[in-house]
């Protein structure tokens, strides 16, 4: 199959496909190729611009400094907010999740640290835990 861009004497300019370049000159010679919109049978070949797939080898360019420092600066914002309702635990994070996930205190938002055996052994005993996507400074510990 092949595809061709076709004009016709009006100026209308539309799309056809042909088993074959000859298919499609038999068949407007014949008169069966019409303009879809006019019915015009002056019909002929449009210039197209070819196919050409994107080299497979390209890497996209890397994203600018700035564009980078603006979107941490908005993840961290969207965090920050986030975590307003949520209460930091520090190390005692693993605990507190797990009594939270037995029943044993009260469902509250906490956010803290742990280990990363402590966050897979949350994991398998299926406590909803996830990390965050920046660090947090407990609190106290900023400039």
């Amino acid at each position: 199959m092949i595809v061709f861009d076709l004009k016709c004497g009006g100026g209308h300019v539309f799309e056809a496909w042909f088993a074959s370049s000859t298919a499609y000159e038999t068949q407007r010679e014949a008169g069966h190729v019409r303009c879809p919109l006019c019915d015009d049978g002056d019909v002929a070949k449009a210039p197209m611009a070819p196919a050409i797939p994107a080299k497979g080898n390209r890497q996209p360019a890397p994203p600018s400094a700035t564009a980078v420092k603006s979107a941490l600066a908005s993840l961290a914002a969207k965090q920050a907010k986030a975590l307003e309702a949520s209460e930091w635990v520090g190390a005692a994070f693993a605990d507190r999740a797990r009594a939270m996930h037995l029943g044993e205190e009260a469902q509250v938002m906490i956010h803290g640290q742990a280990s990363l055996a402590d966050a897979k052994a949350l994991v398998d005993e299926g406590v909803p835990i996830a990390p965050l996507p920046l660090p947090v400074v407990p609190p106290g510990k900023t400039n």
